[in-house]
């Protein structure tokens, strides 16, 4: 019987089979990405690395740490750091990342150049390799040269990729590598300078990485240096990605509930069309269990095909995110299909289409025979318990599928919580809207816009369910348009004289007046001169901080107990800080107690507070000081924000290097500046803010289309619900139109009715989705970003009016046989 009936019903039961498709697609095919991504790591993790494990260190090695370095034998080392380069050929400059390196590195991968011998020859040759796009950037071939610091040597080749870069770290700071033993004719390792010493090493094929981390890194701790194998930082890697797998897999899920929706409102119509067939069933004997699991055959053969469908759809779009995600990823992503996702999108295809299914389902169950009679649905007995028992089977479902998802029970609860609001309230306004109409029905209109009106809670009506199809897919979309907005306008520079857009950093004591004559000779202002000295914390309320670290019961994080700390000093808080705590302090009188500020999350990390003592090592001498305030720090500005402030007094004669800012109106003058500073202070490095936005602003830009690129799978889902809904409801309103053209309807008529009642579903779906989309953008805004929201007009301008045309046209077009066609002959053709 399921089969028969289900042949006679197959167009419908495609359109809703079609709900589902999508959403499951959507999961499938970030599944098997995120499998595919995660192995990809494993199998590439000392390729990434270039070796099996790194010893890194902030300053040289002290003797211990030299000591461990030669006992494990290192086979190539480097010192990177980021510094400014100057190109001959044409004057131009650019911020870049220094390589220095010693040895046949990398061990693993490979080092990508053109030509290729400049690989393995550049550091017998004596000659640089320089980032492929940096040298089309400034037009320079090999054989051209490049100027670091005081070193001028030439250019041998392109260098494509190498092992620990990324795309977003080379577009910062393009890579150029140059032999070691260069390193000191630069003369750019000054006080202050951000380096880093790196230390090779190839495992022996015994030699158990984990237990020599558990052995060698404690000890690497005391002496500020760390211990990095391939493993820990394909499981660190792994961890970053998995974020984005996290936010993916939720959109996925979004579209798939869409697509449940879907699946609930065309079963309730195909059912309620099929009641009287059960009622038949019945007189002739069927029994409840027989029809109910008829229909339930149905619906399950539905998810089956909508799952194997959904899943080979899957297979297919993954082999899109490699390319749609290139720019993040640090390697060739390797395709390989695995089977649990896919397991996984067909049992979520059958689970979630009976799920959905069950509420209208049940309605076979509480037929009687004698609606063959009755012919009505106002006796019809709805199962409150049955119901009750359904709706938190979906809650309880959708509540552990977020969980297996996010990997977190309280955030699984606030999706699904979040989830549960927002139906509720689309469901609500959906329901105050039929209310207000049949309330406020205005009896004076003409007939065709009343008729359009009544179509609204008519019997079998489908108000309901097209808000709330087109009203999610417009809120999901809305909110990642309004968040991206958010996100760029955190990032963005203002354009006026009074902020900074360039920032000139190591500017050495010696340097500084010469520095600031060279800027104001091009007719620009100082905006900030802030002195930087670097340090180290000693002790913490009278514990020393090696002690500190060996305490393994500790729960604190320890990243800030080998931190080398860049601190200031000044009078006042700038505009990015907040005191939160404690009283702020500007100036101290020489021999009193010194009473520093610190940032809200060294509070945190430490567990200190106002009060508390901490001793810090300046270059050799120890410091006592009083935590006199904490500190909020919006670190999200792009200017200079600071953990520890101290009071002016106390560190104006401690060795200490500058960083002065200032405001260019242009990119010429930017060039100017840049290339100036650079021939008379090469030690000197530029950050362009300007260059710096620009890059994040791409960035924004890729990460919104991947996030739009997901929505589409939501709003797309909404369409085939949308469709899935519209069709359904065409063989209740087929008789209804062709009675009006019976008793004298014009076709003009029937359209405009048709049209006007898809136009209100349009309108108040899609406005209630960008209304929605406000409001939650603006507790992103407050709560998460905490950046003022100005919201976009761009919603309102291009989704209204273009869902809502969507829903019209598809509207409009179940109409069109109706209108070709003389009512006995449609009439006929239903029967």
């Amino acid at each position: 019987m399921a089969w028969r009936d289900g042949k006679a019903s197959i167009s419908r039961l495609m359109l809703f089979m079609a709900s589902i498709i999508l959403g499951i697609a959507a999961v499938v095919s970030i599944q098997l990405f995120s499998d595919n991504l995660k192995q990809n790591i494993k199998n590439q993790s000392k390729a990434l690395m270039g070796a099996d494990f790194i010893i890194d260190s902030r300053q040289l090695p002290t003797e211990k740490v030299q000591g461990i370095i030669d006992s494990l034998g290192a086979a190539a080392s480097e010192v990177n750091f980021v510094s400014m380069a100057a190109f001959s050929k044409n004057n131009g400059t650019k911020l870049v990342k220094v390589r220095a390196i010693e040895g046949n590195f990398p061990f693993y991968g490979t080092l990508d150049t053109e030509p290729e011998t400049a690989a393995s020859s550049y550091q017998e040759l004596g000659g640089a390799v320089v980032d492929a796009t940096l040298m089309l950037q400034f037009n320079v071939k090999p054989g051209d040269s490049i100027k670091l610091g005081k070193l001028t040597i030439p250019i041998i080749g392109a260098l494509k990729s190498i092992p620990g870069s990324t795309a977003f770290s080379s577009s910062v700071a393009p890579t150029v590598l140059i032999p070691f033993r260069f390193i000191e004719k630069t003369e750019l390792l000054q006080l202050g300078s951000r380096k880093e010493y790196q230390y090779f090493f190839k495992a022996t094929s015994n030699q158990d990485l984990e237990e020599l981390d558990k052995k060698i890194d404690p000890i690497l701790d005391d002496e500020n240096a760390d211990l990095d194998t391939h493993t820990s930082t394909s499981d660190r890697l792994g961890r970053r990605y998995d974020n984005v797998s996290k936010f993916l897999n939720l959109a996925a899920f979004i579209a798939l509930l869409l697509g449940c929706i879907g699946i609930a409102s065309s079963v309730h119509i195909y059912i309620k069309e099929k009641l009287k067939n059960v009622a038949v069933l019945k007189c002739i004997g069927a029994t409840r269990k027989q029809t109910f699991l008829i229909y339930l055959i149905q619906v399950i053969a539905i998810g089956l095909i909508g799952g194997v469908l959904g899943a080979v759809i899957g297979i297919g779009l993954q082999y899109a995110f490699p390319y749609i995600l290139k720019g993040f990823l640090p390697f060739d992503v390797q395709i390989v299909i695995t089977l649990q996702p896919l397991i996984i999108g067909i049992t979520l295809g059958v689970l979630m289409s009976v799920l959905f299914a069950l509420l209208p389902l049940l309605g076979t169950w509480y037929v009687s025979p004698l609606e063959v009679l009755r012919n009505t649905e106002e006796n019809l007995v709805k199962p409150r318990k049955a119901r009750i028992l359904t709706f938190a089977a979906i809650l309880l479902f959708v509540f552990l599928f977020s969980i297996w998802l996010l990997k977190d029970i309280i955030f699984g609860l606030v999706f699904t919580v979040g989830i549960l609001i927002t139906f509720s309230i689309m469901a609500g306004i959906a329901s105050l809207f039929i209310n207000a109409i049949k309330k406020y029905f205005p009896s004076n209109w003409g007939f065709t816009k009343r008729q359009s009106l009544l179509n609204l809670f008519r019997p079998n009506n489908q108000t309901m369910v097209l808000i709330l199809a087109i009203g999610l897919g417009t809120f999901l979309i809305s909110t990642l348009y309004f968040t991206k907005d958010i996100l760029l306008a955190k990032t963005s520079i203002e354009n006026n004289q009074e902020t900074a857009n360039i920032i000139l950093m190591d500017v050495q004591n010696n340097q500084k007046q010469a520095v600031i004559n060279t800027v104001v000779s091009k007719e620009l202002n100082i905006i900030d001169d802030i002195p930087i000295v670097t340090m180290r914390l000693h002790k913490i309320n009278g514990e020393l901080v090696n002690t500190i670290r060996r305490d393994t019961t500790s729960k604190n994080r320890k990243w800030f107990l080998n931190h080398e700390f860049r601190v200031t000093y000044r009078d006042s808080l700038i505009a990015s800080e907040e005191i939160v705590e404690g009283n702020w302090t500007g100036s101290v009188a020489q021999g009193t107690p010194i009473v520093i500020s610190i940032s809200d999350n060294i509070a945190r990390d430490a567990n200190v507070k106002v009060g508390d003592e901490l001793v810090f090592n300046v270059q050799g001498v120890l410091m006592k000081t009083t935590i006199g305030s904490i500190r909020k720090v919006d670190w999200g500005r792009m200017q200079l924000n600071f953990t520890v402030v101290f009071p002016k007094g106390v560190l104006e004669n401690a060795p200490q290097f500058n960083v002065l800012t200032t405001n260019v109106a242009n990119e010429v003058s930017s060039a100017n500046l840049q290339q100036d500073l650079v021939q008379k202070f090469p030690n000197i490095s530029v950050l362009d803010l300007q260059q710096v936005y620009t890059i994040i602003e791409d960035i924004l830009n890729k990460i919104s289309w991947i996030i739009n690129f997901m929505a589409f799978f939501s709003i797309f889902t909404g369409i085939i619900v949308l469709i899935g809904s519209v069709k359904n409801s065409k063989y209740q309103r087929i008789k209804e139109s062709v009675l009006l053209r019976t008793l004298g309807a014009k076709s003009k008529q029937i359209l405009q009715i048709t049209a006007l009642e898809y136009l209100y579903l349009g309108v108040i779906g899609s406005l209630v989705g960008i209304l929605l989309s406000l409001l939650s953008s603006q507790l992103l805004a407050l709560f998460l970003f905490k950046e003022p929201f100005i919201p976009s007009i761009i919603p309102f301008l291009i989704f209204l009016p273009g869902i809502t045309m969507l829903v019209l046209l598809i509207g409009l077009s179940n109409i069109r046989s109706v209108l070709k066609s003389a009512p006995l002959e449609v009439l006929r053709k239903e029967v």
